[in-house]
């Protein structure tokens, strides 16, 4: 009952906020996202697995619904092209007899539920990302409390054993101990929501506008989700958090004391890990690791599934992540670690072809690189969506993970358009009074 309820919270609040801002609407999807995975831990209930998915019905209801005063940054046909298509073509899926109804439609959840968050990416502008990022910031900040309490105390007491915490419970980290999730579902989606959050508290942060405690808030965020990322100790995790960190330095955007703060901020985070043994996977990034799970999943597993499943097994016979009371129904299943074969399982080969494409199509799309005061952390972001893409033949997930699909999926819309540029309202000149005609000024 509980969790129905916070259900029927989660979709009214983030409706009637998202009618009002969107920045503000996402940040309630956000909220439900990052208490997902410790609310479903100690909620044992069929509703609280859709905590998270009635608030991100509320938001698009918000948007989508109605006439809304929220429109798209610019036209962008080729975008709204790729999603329609990839958002239809699981539709047809759905139609085909591979898999019961209920498991083709929790498969088209994690095949097409999370895409129009690309339109609301779309949608940002500077008045919808400022707030966005001091939000970010906060929840940051109490992920990291929880972090830390579970590093002192352990996990049991924030997350009970059973069948939504087994995956948690089986991770374990350099040290032997069990991996941080802080109040995430496991530890990699700790890391990879920190991650995501970088690019607009950084891009917020290097404004030239804005109070000391909001900069000093958003630094505190920052410096938040990259001690998550080391709590985390996921190495996929480690290397995202590198690449922002190298691109946020060569930026030319800071100033001289912010540069000093940034590299003061990174020097402690490094000393700190450095310094306790818990927080040091990244010395066991190596590639034979990576070489050994790249060729396991694509040399042979994909052209495995591709001769015996080139039509697919139907939209939730591939991987998605199945609620344990329906697994059972599941016709004929097969498990892959890598998210390209996960497409070619639900959605056969043409919807692996259509992804193929939207992916080189937005590799070599370069509409969101226009200069503004947001580049930097548009740059950014763009750099860890194509890192995303890269990484899913190593990992499944992509597409289906909470609230991480949500922000990368927002990230892909964001930096696929041209930015609206500011619009100044122009002075209104006054004209000068009409002298008097000398004949005029003489008869008076």
């Amino acid at each position: 009952m509980i969790a129905l309820i916070l259900c029927i919270v989660g979709l009214l609040l983030a409706f009637f906020v998202g009618r009002k801002s969107l920045g503000a609407g996402i940040l309630v999807v956000l909220a439900a996202g990052y208490a997902y995975g410790i609310v479903r831990a100690n909620l044992v209930s069929s509703f609280s697995h859709f905590i998270f998915d009635a608030a991100l019905i509320g938001l698009y209801a918000s948007q989508f619904i109605g006439v809304h005063k929220k429109q798209a940054t610019s036209k962008h046909s080729s975008l709204d092209m790729w999603m329609y298509i990839l958002m239809g073509w699981p539709l047809l899926m759905l139609l085909l007899p591979f898999q019961p109804l209920l498991v083709s439609i929790v498969g088209l959840r994690g095949n097409m539920f999370f895409l129009p968050a690309v339109f609301l990416g779309t949608r940002l502008r500077s008045e919808d990302l400022r707030p966005l990022a001091f939000g970010l910031a906060i929840l940051n900040l109490i992920a990291l409390g929880f972090g830390v309490a579970e590093t002192i105390k352990g996990i049991e007491p924030f997350f009970p054993y059973g069948p939504m915490t087994l995956t948690m419970y089986n991770s374990i980290d350099s040290s032997g101990a069990n991996r941080i999730p802080a109040i995430f579902q496991n530890a990699h989606t700790y890391a990879g929501v920190m991650v995501f959050t970088v690019p607009i508290l950084f891009g917020a942060w290097a404004l030239s506008t804005g109070a000391r405690w909001r900069k000093i808030l958003l630094l505190a965020g920052m410096a938040a989700a990259f001690v998550g990322v080391l709590m985390a100790a996921t190495r996929q995790g480690i290397l995202m958090a590198a690449l922002l960190v190298v691109i946020a330095s060569v930026s030319g955007k800071l100033g001289p004391l912010k540069r000093v703060v940034w590299a003061v901020a990174i020097i402690a985070v490094i000393y700190s890990a450095m310094h306790n043994e818990r927080w040091q996977r990244y010395k066991e990034l190596d590639t034979e690791s990576v070489q050994d799970r790249v060729a396991g999943s694509v040399n042979r597993t994909f052209w495995e599934v591709l001769v015996e499943y080139p039509m697919g097994n139907g939209l939730g016979g591939g991987g998605t992540s199945i609620p344990y009371f329906l697994v059972s129904q599941v016709n004929k299943p097969v498990e892959v670690e890598n998210e390209y074969c996960r497409i070619l399982l639900e959605q056969g080969v043409v919807g692996l072809v259509l992804w193929v494409g939207f992916v080189i199509w937005f590799v070599t799309n370069r509409a969101g690189f226009v200069k503004d005061e947001w580049l930097t952390g548009r740059r950014m972001a763009w750099y860890l969506c194509v890192l995303t893409f890269v990484t899913a033949t190593i990992g499944n997930g992509m597409l289906s993970s909470i609230p991480n699909t949500f922000m990368f999926l927002l990230c892909v819309g964001w930096t696929s358009v041209r930015p609206e540029r500011a619009t100044v309202p122009a002075q209104t000149r006054v004209a000068p009074p009409a002298r008097m005609p000398v004949s005029v000024a003489r008869a008076y």
